[in-house]
């Protein structure tokens, strides 16, 4: 099938969308820091768009002084001198505007004007640090996967760790998974995911990593998958010979293929992770008073308060000005509306979620991360009265600032466990259980893995002893043996 047969239907429904949907998609999903350069470019490209100032009291006065003075009359003149101006400036740009217009008004709407502009300015600008979750969704639009399928990558690649691994064992992912999957759908999705770059990303493990950075077609294939499935213990000691015996391989060989596998990345989300970091200016802010938690959005002291320029307004109302430079006025007055609208949604929608995410989460806030509720955004969703993917895009790369500490928005959405009493315990408060275990070990005689799995299971937590290395891991906690101080 070809992929512009496979991206048209998708193109299609995305051209339906209003532009004023579209903004407030856009603007819903920004974090604040961009939220704050977003209006700012777009208050750079749209003349009507304004700040509001507060001026000072003693700024008042003078001005009111000012305009009792004599000297009021030069003032009205200079003031329609500048008004001369700036009608004869955009007349200028009305007429480059109309020119603009009437060369591309017969091949694409307005809306896809007002998208190529947008475009230009963010070409002109720098570009910022891609995350491993953007590279990823990128490439898997442009590859042809099945509606069946799409959820499933979509819900791996966001379950990756920063070393680019899956950290959830695929039984559990599709336990919490939205919508509902069945393991063959996560297990097919998962080998879609671990063909895109960077080689290595989508593995459960380092062994996995590394075999997925092997090219079949290399000569040495055959004895690199060897090594690394049955070796890789060996390798990292440096025991060549015990090797050679082992496997039967000329020592040679193995020292020149273990080189090759040294050049392998076992940590391929590395690559993003560290690129930028990111500085975290919460959004929401939950304090207890009263005897309840009261949440409040923390306006940034630099994010501008937005209004429409009155004296855009009045040209618009004035029947003697060029219809040309009303006609282009009213389309950017019609662009501020659009974005004072979308950002007082988006602080509308955000303060929403927020409260429903601390109403469903106080006894974290009471108690701490051991009583952290398992939670699903399709919860929060259907309380609130929004779709899904709107909670999703609420919480993106936004913090919240609480009694025990900030914590990014998504933290709080978590699957979980039903211990044996038939509560639910979320996978962070099991995590917390196996580090406080690990903690409390002897230090001459660390536990294993199973033994790990077997005091969670007395305590009412049964899970496996591979997911306590896969938590182990995620961690990064060492091995018993590497645990091990003589």
């Amino acid at each position: 099938m070809r992929m512009d047969t496979v991206l048209q239907p998708q193109l299609q429904q995305k051209m339906k969308l209003a532009p004023q949907m579209i903004q407030s998609i856009e603007i819903l999903q920004l974090p604040i820091l961009a939220l704050i350069e977003h209006v700012q470019q777009e208050m750079e490209q749209n003349p009507v768009l304004e700040e509001v100032i507060e001026p000072k009291k003693e700024e008042q006065t003078a001005e009111q002084e000012e305009d009792n003075s004599p000297a009021s009359d030069t003032s009205d003149d200079n003031i329609n001198d500048e008004r001369k101006d700036e009608l004869e400036r955009l007349g200028e740009i009305a007429e480059d505007w109309r020119d603009y217009y009437s060369q591309t008004a017969t091949r694409r709407s307005s809306y896809v004007e007002d998208r190529d502009q947008k475009q230009e300015a963010l070409e002109n600008t720098a570009s910022k640090p891609i995350s491993m979750e953007e590279y990823l969704m990128g490439q898997l639009s442009l590859v042809d996967v099945p509606d069946s399928l799409r959820p499933a990558c979509e819900q791996i690649i966001f379950n990756l760790d920063n070393n680019g691994y899956l950290s959830l064992p695929l039984e559990e992912l599709i336990k919490t998974a939205e919508p509902p999957l069945t393991i063959k759908q996560a297990k097919d999705a998962l080998k879609i995911v671990q063909i895109l770059e960077p080689p290595g990303i989508g593995a459960r493990d380092l062994k996995e990593c590394l075999l997925l950075q092997l090219d079949k077609r290399d000569a040495t294939y055959e004895v690199a998958k060897e090594l690394i499935v049955n070796y890789l213990d060996d390798i990292q000691a440096k025991r060549y010979s015990r090797i050679a015996k082992k496997s039967a391989i000329n020592i040679d060989t193995i020292k020149k293929v273990i080189d090759f596998i040294r050049t392998l990345n076992p940590k391929p989300g590395s690559l993003f992770s560290n690129e930028h970091a990111p500085y975290i200016i919460p959004e929401v802010k939950v304090e207890y008073i009263d005897g309840k938690y009261e949440v409040t959005l923390l306006e940034n002291n630099n994010f501008p308060q937005l209004h429409i320029s009155p004296f855009y307004r009045r040209i618009i109302s004035e029947k003697d000005s060029d219809p040309q430079t009303r006609q282009y006025i009213q389309r950017k007055i019609e662009s501020a509306r659009w974005l004072i609208d979308a950002i007082e949604q988006r602080r509308s929608t955000l303060y929403k979620v927020a409260v429903k995410i601390v109403e469903m989460q106080k006894e974290f806030l009471n108690e701490g991360i051991f009583h952290l509720k398992t939670l699903k955004m399709q919860d929060v969703a259907d309380a609130v009265g929004i779709h899904v993917s709107t909670v999703s895009r609420a919480i993106a790369h936004k913090y919240m600032q609480t009694p025990q500490g900030i914590f990014e928005m998504k933290f709080f959405f978590t699957g979980g466990f039903q211990s044996a009493d038939g509560t639910m315990e979320s996978w962070e408060a099991i995590r917390q259980k196996l580090a406080n275990i690990i903690d409390k070990e002897s230090k001459s005689n660390p536990l294993s893995d199973e033994e790990i799995a077997e005091m969670l299971k007395a305590s009412g937590v049964d899970i496996a002893r591979r997911t306590v290395t896969k938590y182990r891991k995620n961690m990064k906690i060492p091995s018993s043996r590497q645990r091990r101080e003589f």
